[in-house]
């Protein structure tokens, strides 16, 4: 049995993590779920969108499954980043069936630095306006490339892209791309080459089929990863993984989408696929490629989909469909 950490959070992320622990239940595993509280509905509440309570839930689990944080996401999902540093954050992008993806081809994987960079928070106003710090260190930059490359050797994949802005920003991005070709050293079969965020910003739009694993920056990877969303489809496809040496954390990209909330129509495969990639992260390998199977045979059939996906299903309809299928592998 699998100690798992719950955290539905706000507006649509209530929803999709109902129909996705739905979904779970067909699986061949046990879990033991421990629901724990954040978010903006949390803090209207308490005072207090992160409780500590929250923090020790998940550092006590296996793994957790987080739904969305609004207007708090920083004061929620970015603390959670730090204080549990959960340094990787994996967001996959893949074009699935019945879709209204660019591409019908598209397969890699962005592995984003999630603990430093811009999103630190070091902000000041001045007289002029405000200044942001920026900070990159090695150390990080070394961790971040040394998994990008371990995953890629992992999953079989061929070559790794670290994406930076060193002609510009000098020291910081160069401290970064020094970083990504010494790591790289260690991996002689697997091809390295490094791009400027800008011209891959543009390669995402003109041939994204040439990336196979992209490192990047906190910044950087958040931006191309809302952009790799545009090219398969829309938010409602995105998973993401949180990882650190001890913690690992999944949540899909879209937010909580309050102007959804409520209506029961909200896409839950972002969500689903987020726990696929749970599966991935507990080894669960064969349990995640059926629950992922049932997901893109309904997708593909395109019968029983939200109306993003140009259907008329609710969010549990979906999920029900999903399930049934899924069921039907088991």
């Amino acid at each position: 049995m699998y100690k798992i950490s719950v955290i539905p959070g706000d507006g649509i992320g209530k929803e999709v993590m109902e129909a996705t622990l739905h979904v779970m239940e067909a699986l061949n595993l046990e879990f033991d779920y421990v629901y724990a509280d954040a978010g903006d509905e949390y803090e209207e509440i308490s005072g207090i969108a992160l409780p500590p309570e929250t923090i020790d839930i998940v550092r006590n689990s296996q793994a957790c499954l987080f739904g969305a944080a609004g207007e708090s996401a920083a004061d929620v999902i970015v603390k959670m980043r730090q204080e549990l540093d959960l340094y990787v954050n994996l967001r996959p992008v893949k074009s699935y069936p019945g879709t209204k993806s660019v591409f019908d081809d598209l397969d890699f994987v962005i592995v984003r630095e999630n603990t430093e960079g811009m999103y630190i928070g070091l902000e000041e106003y001045t007289e002029e306006g405000a200044v942001a710090k920026r900070v990159i260190t090695r150390r990080a930059s070394e961790r971040i490339s040394r998994f990008a490359f371990d995953y890629a050797k992992k999953t079989g994949r061929k070559k790794v892209t670290a994406v930076h802005k060193a002609n510009v920003l000098k020291k910081t991005d160069g401290v970064f791309k020094d970083s990504f070709y010494k790591v790289g050293e260690e991996y002689p079969d697997l091809e390295k080459e490094d791009f400027y965020v800008d011209a891959t910003a543009m390669y995402f739009l003109t041939k994204p089929q040439i990336f196979d694993v992209l490192v990047t920056t906190n910044m950087f990877g958040d931006i191309l990863s809302d952009e790799g969303a545009g090219l398969v489809g829309g938010l409602g496809l995105i998973p993401s993984a949180n990882i650190g040496d001890k913690q690992g954390l999944f949540e899909p990209v879209h937010g909580s989408a309050p102007r959804h909330a409520g209506k029961g129509t909200a896409n839950p495969a972002a969500m689903m696929l987020s726990a696929v990639l749970m599966l991935d992260y507990l080894e669960e390998h064969d349990e995640a490629r059926k629950m992922e199977k049932a997901l893109i045979d309904v997708l593909a059939e395109g019968k029983v989909v939200t109306g993003d996906l140009g259907g008329t299903a609710s969010t549990m309809e979906m999920a029900a469909e999903v399930r049934k299928k899924l069921e039907s592998l088991s």
